[in-house]
């Protein structure tokens, strides 16, 4: 087994096998949107044609739902998806917002809960997406003040019962929009067809991955990510690679990887958030270099899928730093290029 090769290509890294940002969210199920920016870049290098464009119209249209739902954080997720992964999630979502909130020493009353609610309500509803500016005018004007911490948690909340998710695509500020308007109610999945659901769409596209790496992603505990991976039945398997039991599905891609590949990755993608087992692709000596230990992940370079180096997404000129003297800056200059073109 060539994990590195087998992670490329099924993160859709390598030989991607989709046209459209909203297909590739689908079939991720779930991906990190913590930088707000750059998330946009995440879904779009994995198309076969990157464009800013075609994920700015599938964000808009509601195709690409923006939210906190897992482990606290920002994610994507598309609209198809949207119910079933907001019935899974949100309770441990909530319950872990609300420990956050004690621990702030925040206490927010049930009264004081749905009337605040019903203000980002009319707010989103006048304006179709409201940014948090809005909602803080919003309030001003029922002479309703608060900080950004307690109405970050408001919103926070509105999100996680449904009621509230992205809005239009603004270049540096998000925004709300009321999930009635942009999202299509589902038929709801009993608890077992929503662990299988999401345990099918985590193996297919981040393997091969360890349970321990599951659970991690979904934060789920060890008890349901078991019964997710159970459920898939004869459709999974298990494969020894130094020590560790790694899943793959039976429909696991395998070819299509070409050497020589460099690939510029943004902070909180995918390939290597989804893991624990993150020393697959990054050489445990340069861990420091991609992520530290309060979970703050930056920019990273790939070859060949191993984590080399890092880059500057921001700067107008191709700037990469990397671990050792074996590349240099002009060996990803096509994907520079490649990325501004994006822009």
């Amino acid at each position: 087994m060539n994990p590195i090769a087998i992670r490329l290509l099924n993160q859709q890294l390598i030989s991607p096998q989709f046209r459209h940002p909203a297909e590739v969210v689908h079939y991720m199920g779930a991906m990190q949107a913590q930088e707000y920016r750059l998330m946009r870049w995440a879904v779009a290098m994995r198309t076969s044609k990157p464009s800013h464009q075609a994920f700015q119209k599938a964000f808009d249209e509601g195709r690409i739902i923006r939210l906190h739902l897992m482990r606290g954080t920002w994610q994507l997720v598309s609209d198809e998806d949207y119910w079933p992964l907001i019935d899974l999630f949100a309770p441990k979502a909530i319950a872990v917002t609300k420990g956050w909130m004690s621990s702030n020493r925040i206490s927010i009353p049930e009264d004081e809960l749905m009337h605040i609610r019903d203000i980002l309500m009319q707010t989103a509803e006048t304006k179709g997406s409201a940014t948090k500016e809005d909602f803080v005018q919003a309030l001003a004007e029922k002479d309703l003040q608060m900080d950004d911490h307690r109405l970050s948690y408001h919103i926070r909340m509105a999100e996680l019962s449904g009621i509230l998710c992205s809005g239009k695509l603004l270049p540096m500020k998000a925004t709300y929009a009321l999930t009635a308007h942009r999202v299509k109610q589902k038929k709801q999945l009993d608890v077992d067809e929503a662990l299988m659901y999401v345990a099918r769409k985590y193996f297919q596209s981040r393997q091969p991955a360890t349970l321990e790496d599951f659970a991690w992603w979904s934060g789920l505990n060890i008890g349901q990510c078991k019964k997710g991976i159970e459920l898939l039945g004869n459709t999974i398997h298990t494969e020894r690679w130094k020590g560790r039991d790694f899943y793959l599905t039976d429909d696991c891609r395998t070819r299509g990887f070409r050497k020589g590949k460099f690939l510029l990755i943004p902070p909180y993608d995918e390939y290597l958030i989804s893991y624990k087992s993150r020393d697959v692709v990054l050489p445990t000596e340069h861990r420091h270099r991609a992520h530290n230990n309060s979970g703050i992940f930056q920019p990273i370079i790939a070859h060949d899928g191993t984590i080399c180096g890092n880059w500057s997404p921001f700067k107008e000129d191709c700037q990469a730093t990397f671990f050792e003297d074996t590349h240099h800056q002009q060996d990803i200059l096509p994907q520079w290029q490649a990325y501004k073109k994006f822009l």
